[in-house]
């Protein structure tokens, strides 16, 4: 019998992917490694779960459901003898709402078990982890395998709204004139290295502020996703659906000077050939590699406030919305499938609409 996984690696060798179906394949057998450490009977759940998850969401809450798993052998009596290999459906039935409860607590601050680091969860992770373990109970439960669902009776923990960090439009400004003039400042190798990546930092900078794509979005592209008689790209969103992304002048200004310059110029390594943006080893840039760039040069120029791709992508929804005032634009843009997602995000901005709206119509004239 064949290993399926070891199938699927093959037909990735034999057959060029791009860089989002690689990366489906890669979630996948990692995935698979993943519930190799959890029961046995957890793979229902997640077979369930795939038409309607990506393979990065199912491996986040194998994760958690893992953590949850490893918590009952730690700390309750119950399961102190137990292998990760015993457990059954029966066992989560058995669980009281309290022991939930505990759980969430130990979820604050607790040891990861591969390497001994101190894992904390604020408000926002203790959310994500109970989210995981009502979705992977409610499996069960709506299936009739177990009777009771214990994290129904659990309060999940509240989630307070925090200003969004953004770039103002003069930080926007002196952002991106200092990557055009940061070579001033530098020397040797230093200097090397900043002429070899600034035509493509200001590119990658420019895209992100100019269009609002997610980071992932942005290393994903290749060279054929850039259309310069349209102005637009061609992203893979979020779910894996595709939409074009217009860009205005100075972005495709940014784009032909470095696509025309040090991209027309490198050489790729065999199966890089395509992407659009290449890091000084001739590959793909990655996730990492974008948030390591964008935090290097804002600190220079916001050192109090910790600017990420994210924030700048909160910088275009900001600036769209203000000049819009289309709420559905933005979501639509933004690749946002829930409007609601973007309200909520700019909530404080329609605050400030409706303030300016109070003093816009007068009465009585003076």
């Amino acid at each position: 019998m064949i290993d399926s996984s070891t199938n699927l690696a093959n037909t990735s060798s034999n057959k060029p992917h791009n860089y989002h179906e690689q990366s489906q394949i890669d979630q996948t057998l990692r995935l698979r490694e993943v519930l190799k450490t959890l029961p046995p009977f957890v793979k229902d759940y997640f077979r369930a779960m795939e038409p309607k998850s990506s393979a990065r969401t199912r491996i986040n809450y194998a994760y958690d459901i893992r953590v949850f798993f490893h918590f009952l052998m730690e700390n309750n009596p119950v399961y102190k003898n137990y292998t990760i290999d015993r457990f059954t459906p029966q066992d989560l039935e058995n669980l009281e709402p309290v022991d939930i409860e505990e759980y969430l607590e130990y979820l604050k601050v607790y040891k990861r078990d591969e390497d001994g680091e101190l894992i904390t969860n604020g408000e926002k992770g203790l959310a994500r982890k109970m989210s995981s373990l009502r979705s992977f109970y409610g499996y069960y439960f709506k299936h009739r395998i177990i009777q009771k669902n214990p994290t129904l009776l659990v309060d999940m923990p509240k989630l307070h709204d925090k200003a969004i960090i953004r770039l103002d439009t003069d930080e926007v400004a002196l952002l991106l004139d200092f990557v055009e003039s940061a070579g001033e400042h530098l020397t040797g190798q230093a200097l090397n290295y900043y002429k070899k990546t600034r035509d493509r930092d200001i590119a990658i900078l420019t895209l992100l502020l100019g269009t609002g794509i997610r980071v992932s979005e942005c290393v994903g592209l290749d060279i054929k996703d850039v259309d310069f008689k349209n102005n637009g790209i061609m992203v893979t969103r979020k779910g894996g659906n595709q939409m074009v992304v217009y860009f205005g002048d100075e972005v495709a200004e940014a784009l032909k000077n470095y696509m025309a310059g040090d991209r027309e110029a490198a050489t790729p390594l065999p199966g890089h050939e395509q992407a659009l943006f290449l890091s000084t080893q001739r590959k793909r840039m990655g996730v990492q590699a974008v948030e390591n760039m964008v935090k290097k040069y804002a600190r220079q120029v916001t050192p109090n406030k910790k600017i990420t791709p994210h924030k700048l992508r909160s910088t275009y929804g900001t600036s769209l919305y203000k000049e819009t005032g289309d709420i559905y634009l933005v979501a639509d843009v933004l690749g946002h499938k829930d409007v609601n997602t973007t309200k909520k995000h700019y909530a404080a901005i329609d605050d400030n609409r409706r303030r300016k709206a109070a003093s816009a119509v007068k009465l009585r004239e003076i």
